[in-house]
């Protein structure tokens, strides 16, 4: 079993560069302000043959009450209950503060193993930056510099000491990637919850509280999934904090990333301009998608039946999607949400037989020739599969470029009604073939 380390400190001192350190990613935002993390964010570090698990959590105070800063100390609190191991951040520049006594209390209590960690320490004394950190009597600090890399091998080195050398299971190879996007504020945190059957993301009413994206593992079924919940992307001209443009950036990264995209909109507004920007994007990514209308319990029988007629007006480009009408709150459709996901992954990723792909694109033609472009005629020959997420069909011939837009639609269209391929979106590629005479006089 993995063990599990939990980075846990006040706002700013380096917990996200420290976890991007360990998993040799760049998965955590860093920026030069406190509070950019809210949520637990989980990945994957090694160590040797050690491998291991660590959370970067956000800014924790103990003692908020209320508000966003109440719900980052839940999420901080929750990842103190499931770690094996306990990392304390401090600042050594900054020095020690009246909230590092606090938190170094409420860690102390928890009676998980603690390491007292002194980050920034780049270009100082170790003996002179820790001397002040004993008084938080969580044993010897050990000095680092996360963002240089100083110390962190020497730290590992102690806190996996006491657990063997295992074989690494590829967890994260397991099932689809899911990334749940849509516009701020339309549930996507409260469907993550819901599906996990505990407040693993925050869920607040205000828009733009999830700002990283959060991955986490999910089995329902016996099935495996990666959730991944994204940061609200709102139109351009409406970011403006710096910290939001990073937030976009991580969504559509993550979307990028995925599989299957879950395109939330919420019921009782119109359906945007942007949400079909962000379908669009999907598209453009080649990612399978299933549409969730959240909040279907909010509004009444008039209202839904708008909803639905806006669906299949402004999003008619999606044709290739389910659609379905949930409650996230309430866990209402989840249930069937999570099939298309199913069927969308396995369409996303299925092989098809070259001679199955021929022959669906000779009846093809033989049913519909492709248009002249003066004297010639594009003549298709034969065709293969050229990938998948999404399933890519590579056609051969001739004069293939003189292919209209038009006829390259209705191949897709044949070949995703002939493959039955729901939920994702199919490109064509096309191999035009060498006149050996064309450069002959």
């Amino acid at each position: 079993m993995k063990p599990t380390l939990a980075l846990v400190g006040r706002p700013n001192v380096g917990k996200s560069t420290l976890f991007n350190r360990l998993t040799k990613t760049r998965a955590a935002l860093v920026a030069d302000m406190p509070g950019l993390t809210r949520d637990r964010h989980y990945g994957h570090g090694r160590l040797g043959k050690k491998p291991f698990l660590v959370v970067d959590t956000g800014g924790f105070e103990p003692t908020a009450k209320d508000g966003i800063v109440h719900e980052m100390a839940r999420q901080a609190e929750a990842a103190i209950a499931e770690a094996d191991v306990l990392l304390f951040i401090v600042d050594g520049r900054a020095g020690l503060t009246p909230q590092d006594l606090a938190i170094a209390d409420r860690l102390r209590r928890s009676g998980r193993p603690l390491h007292l960690v002194v980050n920034k320490a780049e270009g100082m004394k170790r003996e002179l930056v820790a001397a002040e950190f004993h008084e938080l009597a969580c044993g010897e600090p050990r000095v680092i510099s996360a963002a240089h890399g100083d110390g962190v091998r020497e730290l590992l080195d102690l806190v996996l000491e006491p657990y063997p050398e295992e074989r690494d299971e590829d967890e994260e190879g397991r099932g689809p990637r899911v990334a749940i996007a849509g516009r701020p504020n339309v549930g996507k945190s409260t469907l993550i919850n819901t599906l996990l059957g505990e407040e693993r993301v925050i869920a607040f009413d205000m828009p733009g509280t999830t700002r990283d994206a959060i991955e986490v593992p999910f089995e329902r079924n016996g099935k495996h999934y990666t959730l991944i919940d994204t940061a609200g992307l709102r139109r351009k001209g409406r970011v403006f904090e710096a910290v939001e443009k990073f937030s976009v950036i991580k969504t559509l990264q993550a979307v990028e990333e995925a599989n299957v995209v879950v395109l939330m909109v919420d019921a009782s507004q119109d359906i945007s301009d942007q949400d079909a920007h962000i379908a669009g994007f999907c598209i453009e990514a080649g990612r399978a998608l299933v549409i969730a209308v959240n909040k279907w319990d909010a509004v009444d029988s008039y209202r839904k039946e708008r909803v639905k007629e806006d669906v299949a007006r402004k999003l008619n480009f999606l044709g290739f999607a389910r659609v379905h009408y949930v409650s996230a709150l309430a866990g209402q459709g989840i249930g069937s949400l999570l099939g298309s996901v199913d069927k969308a992954w396995s369409a996303a990723m299925v092989k098809l037989a070259t001679p199955k792909i021929t022959r669906v694109l000779l009846d093809a033609v033989q049913k519909q020739q492709p248009p002249r472009c003066g004297n010639t005629r594009p003549k298709l020959r034969y065709a293969h599969q050229g990938g998948s997420n999404p399933p890519i069909i590579v056609i051969h011939g001739n004069s293939l470029d003189q292919l209209p837009n038009s006829y390259t639609r209705y191949l897709e269209h044949t070949f995703m009604e002939a493959f039955r391929l729901q939920g994702t979106p199919l490109r064509i590629q096309y191999k035009t073939s060498k006149n050996p005479y064309a450069e002959k006089d």
